[in-house]
């Protein structure tokens, strides 16, 4: 499983990516243009007006963002992360300076790579291949967790369901199950389903 994991990203980091470079600065965004095109056959767009970032992202969407920030507020460290969909892609950012609140503000932005000192051409590809790797880290692991709350969430239905058959019924709980899954396989639908349809139904009733 991890090895199938590690030989995906792998791939992602390796084949030809859209990059958009956020930077006012027209020498800095030829530096980090410069570094992206020495890692590879990129396609990569400068954006140097921060104003409709978020837009103009959407409508690109390209597979990371690379933000470079001289001297960062939280404030806006924050709204360019955000702006940049950090949920949505890999998002790494440069900083001149920083201190714990800055990088607490962009781990919590959703920033995949936060690089203080500067930026230099041979941190770049390594910091790209770090970003990519993070974010889909991170994006499994919120795919696991969304399925652990909706496990959840389907099995507090069911016991509702289960709840209400025993006292509509008279039976236990082993017997209410056993007919909301014979109802489910008759219906080939999901125990869940079933039950959701019949906590419904009581609502409407009572």
């Amino acid at each position: 499983m991890l090895a199938k994991l590690a030989a995906a990203l792998f791939l992602a980091v390796m084949e030809r990516l859209s990059i958009i470079v956020v930077e006012r600065d027209r020498d800095r965004a030829l530096k980090i243009v410069d570094g992206l095109r020495a890692s590879g056959d990129h396609a990569v767009t400068v954006i140097a007006e921060e104003t409709g970032l978020a837009r103009r992202i959407a409508e690109q969407q390209p597979d990371i963002v690379l933000i470079d920030v001289a001297n960062p507020s939280r404030d806006v460290l924050e709204e360019l992360a955000l702006m940049s969909g950090p949920l949505d892609r890999p998002v790494a950012m440069f900083v001149d300076r920083s201190d714990e609140q800055l990088t607490r503000a962009a781990i919590e932005a959703g920033v995949s790579a936060y690089v203080v000192d500067g930026l230099h051409r041979d941190r770049i590809k390594p910091i790209l291949d770090a970003a990519i790797a993070r974010f889909h880290m991170f994006q499994k692991m919120r795919a696991e967790l969304a399925a652990t709350k909706a496990a959840l969430e389907e099995r507090k239905i069911i016991d509702r369901a289960k709840a209400i058959l025993m006292k509509a019924r008279g039976i236990d709980e082993e017997a209410a199950y056993a007919l909301l899954r014979k109802t489910a396989m008759d219906q080939k639908r999901r125990v869940a389903d079933i039950a959701q349809q019949l906590v419904m139904a009581a609502g409407l009733l009572s």
